[in-house]
């Protein structure tokens, strides 16, 4: 007889173990999560960053199930950016997916959702990011050209092709340089957030150069930062 209690005692303790361990988010259900991936692209030379949306195709998505540190498991979007978790139990799930710096670098985008048993839920979409302009900033400004010869005056103008330079503040040397555009633009992409001196250089009358510049603080990312008008003495 006690041994018999004893196997009892044994199977209900065995079955209490695997309710505890059934208990929680996970796979081993009938619930389903769906959602959408957009893609926000970034291109370089748009100056005035524009961006473009497109479906997220074969991008990877990530689910967490509930308080867990890690993914539990991941798929690949359709064509269309859809994605599909499915065999999920009831209860919170975070879905995510990366986007990517131009460095290399990944940020996670997630949603949460929760799920009853047996229930479909459709995911909030999820955008990313990527492109060579994803995370920085353009600095702008136009340089007008005062054109002499010999000392005397020549005409005006916007300083087409004349050459401006950006360096980091407190570097000796800069970093890129550019040439203005027939319309007297001049435009420094991919800056990251900091501090920038912009500088050109202007000629007197016996065409000794002098450098003129302006600094900037580059607050944060996806901005445009105009340095207004610079002018400049132009030997010709």
């Amino acid at each position: 007889m006690k041994k018999k209690y004893l196997n009892i005692v044994v199977l209900l303790f065995m079955a209490s173990l695997l309710t505890a361990c059934n208990k929680g988010e996970g796979e081993g259900g009938t619930g389903i999560i769906e959602g959408n991936i957009q893609l926000i692209q970034h291109p370089k030379d748009d100056y005035a960053l524009n961006t473009d949306t497109v479906a997220a195709a074969k991008v990877d998505v990530f689910i967490v199930y509930g308080n867990e540190t890690f993914y539990g498991d991941d798929v690949e979007t359709d064509p269309s950016g859809n994605y599909r978790f499915q065999y999920l139990k009831k209860g919170s799930y975070t879905v995510f997916a990366y986007s990517i710096l131009p460095s290399g670098e990944k940020i996670a985008v997630s949603q949460t959702v929760e799920i009853g048993r047996s229930e479909t839920k459709i995911a909030p979409t999820i955008y990313i990011h990527e492109g060579k302009a994803y995370g920085t900033s353009i600095v702008k400004g136009q340089i007008w050209a005062n054109y002499i010869h010999n000392g005397d005056a020549r005409g005006t103008g916007w300083a087409y092709e004349h050459r401006v330079y950006i360096q980091k503040v407190g570097e000796p040397y800069h970093f890129d340089d550019v040439r203005v555009g027939n319309d007297g633009y001049f435009y420094f992409q991919e800056l990251l957030p900091g501090d920038y001196e912009v500088f050109t250089f202007t000629e007197d009358n016996n065409e000794v150069p002098s450098k003129i510049s302006k600094t900037i603080t580059v607050t944060e990312a996806g901005q445009i930062y105009d340095l207004g008008l610079f002018t400049v003495t132009i030997n010709v």
